[in-house]
């Protein structure tokens, strides 16, 4: 992604493995919250259930409105390493358990996962927050590349993640990567107008829901500069009809350098708000030295930023939010798994060096 990125694969990829992969999942997560969880062996706990006290709680929802996955791979983990004795490995986990962090949703089943997520938010008395990434000829053939075969297919995709959000609250990632892609040159022009079209058409579909706020990602600010080169893209994406933009999705610009980017960008679309990803960016970017893959594959020394929450003291910058989900993978680079899998010891890195 030169020096973006970010990762979706490399993100945090698409929906995580381990977390509700499937429709049916989103029950487990209610069985869990009733504590109704069991193996198969007469009632006996099994060794990956969650008890009820090893469970996230929610965070205040003046503080921060989103849904806290009770059944995250961090919390899974943490509960793990409780239960194995390693108190401080747990606890580290613990400052990635308990926030809120975006939901990546698969190519498999878009409906059952979006139903799932929002229904067990609202359960919940949160907000559910969601990243569609599908769009055709996705990452440049690079770690997160896939998607969509074509531009019908997508929107087949789209319409089923449109259904399962309903009239459930719900706030959107729009694409990470799309639009910059297009103006750094990487995605080949023949695609381009297609792609406007693509995401117009999601921005309509899913602001047309009741209760959903969309926000088209814009990049960071180390990779479409000056910030007036994203202004056009995102106009053409249909920007007029989102609640706003994204910045630093799954990379690790620090959150003043985004908030001075978003400005400046904000200016030329209208005024609209942004939401900054501040996952990963407590240490800020390491210094790539030339080497683009450097700075955004599973960077050493890197630390979690600010928790997410919607009081930034800024009145363009709607939240802040764990979009990238820390302890995934960027990629199959620096000794990590695959974009998008889960790397224990990047994750308690990334804990250990928080401030």
């Amino acid at each position: 992604m030169y020096g973006s990125n970010s990762g979706h694969t490399r993100r945090g990829s698409a929906p995580p493995g381990g977390l509700l992969a499937r429709a049916g999942a989103a029950v487990g997560v209610l069985l869990l919250l009733a504590g109704c969880s069991s193996d198969d062996a007469g009632g006996k706990e099994s060794p990956n259930t969650l008890s009820a006290a090893d469970l996230p709680s929610q965070l205040p929802k003046a503080q921060s409105p989103f849904w806290v996955n009770p059944e995250g791979t961090a919390a899974k983990q943490m509960a793990r390493l409780r239960r194995d004795g390693d108190t401080q490995g747990a606890d580290l986990l613990a400052k990635i358990a308990g926030r809120p962090v975006a939901e990546w949703i698969s190519v498999d089943d878009p409906e059952g996962q979006t139903r799932g997520f929002t229904e067990a938010a609202a359960k919940a008395d949160r907000d559910a927050l969601l990243v569609l990434y599908n769009i055709p000829h996705r990452d440049c053939g690079q770690y997160s590349q896939g998607g969509a075969a074509d531009g019908d297919g997508y929107r087949a995709w789209l319409d089923k993640a449109v259904r399962g959000i309903g009239d459930r609250s719900a706030t959107v990632i729009l694409e990470p990567d799309a639009l910059p892609h297009m103006e750094d040159g990487c995605t080949p022009a023949q695609f381009h107008e297609e792609r406007y079209a693509l995401l117009k058409e999601a921005v309509d579909k899913l602001k047309a829901l009741p209760r959903t706020k969309v926000y088209l990602d814009a990049g960071n600010p180390s990779w479409v500069m000056p910030a007036d080169r994203m202004a056009e893209p995102l106009r053409r994406a249909g920007i007029d009809r989102a609640d706003g933009f994204a910045l630093n999705v799954s990379n690790f610009q620090t959150t003043e350098d985004s908030k001075e980017y978003g400005r400046r960008l904000s200016a030329l679309v209208g005024g609209k708000h942004f939401v900054i990803d501040t996952s990963r960016n407590g240490n800020g970017p390491l210094s790539d030295g030339g080497d683009h893959e450097k700075a955004w594959c599973n960077p050493a020394g890197r630390a979690l930023g600010e928790p997410p929450t919607t009081r930034t003291g800024d009145g363009l910058v709607d939240a802040f939010l764990w979009v990238k989900r820390p302890g995934e993978s960027d990629g199959s680079c620096r000794g990590g798994p695959e974009a998008g899998q889960w790397w224990q010891t990047y994750a308690l890195e990334l804990a250990r060096n928080a401030h």
